[in-house]
């Protein structure tokens, strides 16, 4: 199984300098492009059977023009929304730090300000990883279209790291992962 692992492009939030996670933002005309670029690149290089896209504005018009590319099915999956940012989802970003400030020590299974936990966040993409995996037969390649939290998250769940565990994985805009899984030994090719 192969899995391609694609963030959105550049969004109308990344313009206006807010905080997006669960704000639903359109792409920007450059976001189409880089999108456009990737997808191209990545249909000449894969025979994409089936794509799963987040449900928010930004990653469903990604996975819309990656598949004009690949001409596939699109299923589109809640649980590959971005982390639920609560109270400051569309603030300016220069606000959020003094309206809503951090808490250092806040334990990883704890929200505040109606965001989910870091622990909610990594069920779900345990939840959407675990359903793609039921769905995809061992010689498929998928994409999975989603937003730079929910890969990292994704990773996680894919290297089968513990709770809690922290990782950055910077994937920019239209950026993707190829991962693959054969005779149940995971590996990040790229």
């Amino acid at each position: 199984m192969t899995l391609i692992v694609m963030r959105h492009g550049q969004s109308e939030a990344d313009l206006l300098d807010v905080c997006e996670g669960r704000a639903d933002f359109n792409l920007t005309e450059l976001g189409k492009l880089q999108v456009k670029s990737t997808s191209e690149k990545l249909s000449a290089e894969y025979k994409i059977d089936r794509i799963y896209s987040s449900t928010l504005k930004r990653a469903k018009q990604t996975a819309e023009i990656l598949n004009s590319c690949a001409n596939s099915d699109i299923e589109y999956l809640d649980d590959l929304m971005e982390f639920n940012n609560g109270l400051i989802a569309g603030l300016p970003k220069k606000e959020v730090g003094i309206k809503f400030p951090k808490d250092p020590d806040l334990p990883y299974d704890k929200a505040m300000y109606g965001m989910e936990s870091q622990k909610e966040f990594r069920i779900r993409a345990e939840k959407a990883l675990s359903y793609i995996f039921s769905n995809t037969k061992e010689h498929e390649t998928i994409a999975v279209v989603s937003h730079g939290g929910m890969i990292n998250m994704l990773y996680q769940s894919f290297l089968e790291m513990p709770l809690p565990s922290v990782t950055s994985c910077g994937t920019g805009d239209a950026g993707y992962h190829i991962w693959k899984i054969e005779n149940g030994i995971r590996a990040v090719i790229t």
